[in-house]
C-alpha cells in the first residue's frame, strides 16, 4: 500500500499491486485494474518510487529473508 494526496488534498491510501498505469496529462492520474481513475498531486515518478520502496519493504522484511533463505541451497549442495 502506498500513502499519496488526492488532487484535493485528501489522503489516499492505494494498493499498488492494482495500478494499471500512470497518465500524466499534466497533473499525475493513477488508472486502476478496477476502472477507478485517481488524480493526484504527487508526480508520476514520486508515484513509482513509493512503488518501489513499498515492494522494497515487503521483500527486506525478516519472515521473507528467512523464507529466501530456506528455499536457497546451500553451496556444497547439488540441485
Amino acid at each position: 500500500m502506498i500513502r499519496l494526496t488526492r488532487i484535493n488534498h485528501i489522503p489516499l491510501v492505494l494498493n499498488s499491486d492494482l495500478i494499471e498505469h500512470l497518465e500524466v496529462t499534466p497533473d499525475t492520474v493513477i488508472a486502476m485494474t478496477s476502472g477507478q481513475k485517481f488524480m493526484v498531486m504527487e508526480s508520476a515518478d514520486e508515484v513509482i518510487q513509493k512503488v518501489i520502496e513499498f515492494r522494497r519493504s515487503i521483500i527486506n522484511r525478516p519472515e521473507a529473508l528467512i523464507q529466501r533463505e530456506e528455499e536457497t541451497p546451500a553451496e556444497d549442495e547439488q540441485p
